[in-house]
């Protein structure tokens, strides 16, 4: 089978390798739609600190189950997720289930880019593989993971209806966080983005103000006049540019939050007026990574149509092309998400 890996920064490789056979408490899943992320992008540019294993929204088919699965069936249209927390450790306890240090050592294997694919039996055990409603295709299944994180977010820094949004960064997860906000009933839902493409992309979903960012003064000034000088509720960072940090905290009303949703560079910094932040009492937030109860609730709202993901994906490259894809999902100006489709796709 076909599957594509990191050999350097830089540097995909597609290998031939065998097909991967599940041990006890395992699945094998074969390939229909895997989105390429900002994440994938950034481990090929070499400036991710966490494993370089590619691709982790992946949906396909169920194509072998190892002793002991219950629940599937081969055949079973799936989404499948790559990270799972132990549920068991302080960390877990507490509630902060993405950030267990065992979290991002659970992995898809050898990952989502590959034409099989081998669930771990810690995924299986702990509710990684969703089946999918007929409703749901293909191309939508493989947004169920980027917009979970942007609920498990919203829990986070405590969104609640009826709050301002505005969302740094218009992306595919940036758009994806705009609907979501949204679909929970945020009143008010902003953003700013240096691709026209993308800005239209935002405001074809419904977002109240899109601006470009190019002139930070300008952005403040058309926060303030929609917000009658009070400042949003919430500013997500959903890019990893650091002038886009600089800026949120300036567009937030007393006592609002910033949430850091975006991958920045290894090595960036924080810069703030420390005294006007705690004078202002915002609060910064990180937000990293879903949970299965989120991506499941998500599929819920799509299935029962409280949640539009649709027209998102812009362009589709079979797995022997991936280098191509992950070009394409570099250029905001052409494309808003990019899927690599894999032998089940169609």
């Amino acid at each position: 089978m076909k599957a594509a890996r990191l050999a350097s920064p830089g540097t995909l490789v597609l290998d031939e390798l065998p097909s991967p056979r599940p041990r006890e408490g395992e699945v094998v899943v074969e390939l229909a739609a895997c989105g390429v992320c900002g994440t994938d992008l950034e481990k090929l540019r070499g400036r991710y600190q966490t494993q370089g294993r590619i691709g982790h929204e992946p949906v396909g088919t169920v194509a072998a189950l190892g002793e002991g699965v219950g629940g599937l069936a081969i055949g079973d249209r799936v989404f499948v997720h790559h990270h799972v927390p132990c549920l068991s450790c302080e960390v877990c306890r507490r509630g902060d289930l993405t950030f267990c240090p065992s979290y991002a050592t659970t992995n898809l294997d050898p990952g989502g880019f590959a034409e099989q694919f081998r669930v771990p039996s810690e995924n299986v055990a702990r509710g990684a593989i969703l089946r999918l409603d007929p409703s749901v295709g293909w191309e939508v299944g493989t947004l169920l993971e980027p917009a979970a994180c942007a609920l498990t977010a919203l829990r986070r820094v405590g969104f609640r209806e009826g709050d301002s949004v505005f969302i740094l960064g218009l992306g595919p997860v940036g758009l994806l966080y705009a609907r979501l906000a949204r679909a929970w009933g945020a009143a008010w839902v902003g953003g700013a983005e240096l691709s026209e493409r993308r800005r239209r992309a935002a405001r074809d979903g419904g977002a109240d103000l899109v601006v470009d960012p190019t002139d930070p003064a300008t952005v403040e000034a058309q926060v303030s006049s929609a917000t009658a000088g009070r400042g949003v509720d919430l500013a997500v960072v959903a890019t990893g540019a650091p002038p886009a940090v600089r800026l949120a905290p300036r567009l937030v009303r007393r006592g609002g939050t910033v949430n850091l949703f975006g991958l920045s560079e290894r090595g960036s910094r924080l810069e703030a007026d420390l005294q006007e932040l705690y004078l202002s009492g915002i609060r910064i937030i990180p937000s990293y990574a879903t949970t299965e109860a989120d991506i499941a609730e998500v599929h819920q709202r799509l299935t029962g149509g409280r949640l539009d993901l649709s027209g998102l994906v812009t362009h589709r490259f079979p797995l022997d092309r991936i280098e191509e894809a992950f070009r394409t999902a570099s250029t905001p100006e052409t494309a808003l998400k990019v899927v690599v489709t894999g032998p089940s796709f169609g």
